[in-house]
């Protein structure tokens, strides 16, 4: 069964640092893209980052550049988020995806990062 499982959300500090990690089960990453999506309260979901199976990586939100950085390893079937000097807007539900070959799309249960003092 295809499962993606998000960690490593929590409350941190303004410019604190978390690394989200996204693990997939039940299929391999090593055809697809995968990123990151995020939804604040009361707002719609956005785009982040994301990652071609070729490495070739996709910035959606200038407001995460410099900050945000995006890899994955495809033999250990994970992608990770590193988010660096964060912001109290960066406060969202995030969500990992992957966009498999054939053009399906999978979606983790999300992380919860609050970031406020």
């Amino acid at each position: 069964q295809l499962q993606l499982v998000e960690s490593g959300g929590g409350l941190v500090q303004p410019g604190g640092s978390l690394r989200l990690s996204c693990v997939a089960s039940g299929f391999t990453l090593d055809y697809s893209e995968i990123g990151w999506f995020r939804q604040a309260p009361g707002k719609g979901r956005e785009g982040v980052l994301c990652i071609s199976s070729r490495g070739g990586i996709t910035n959606y939100a200038d407001s995460v550049k410099g900050r945000f950085t995006i890899s994955r390893d495809n033999a250990r079937n994970t992608v990770w988020l590193q988010m660096n000097s964060l912001k109290p807007e960066d406060t969202a539900v995030y969500y990992c995806y992957i966009l498999n070959s054939i053009g399906a799309t999978y979606w983790g249960q999300g992380t919860q990062v609050t970031v406020s003092s």
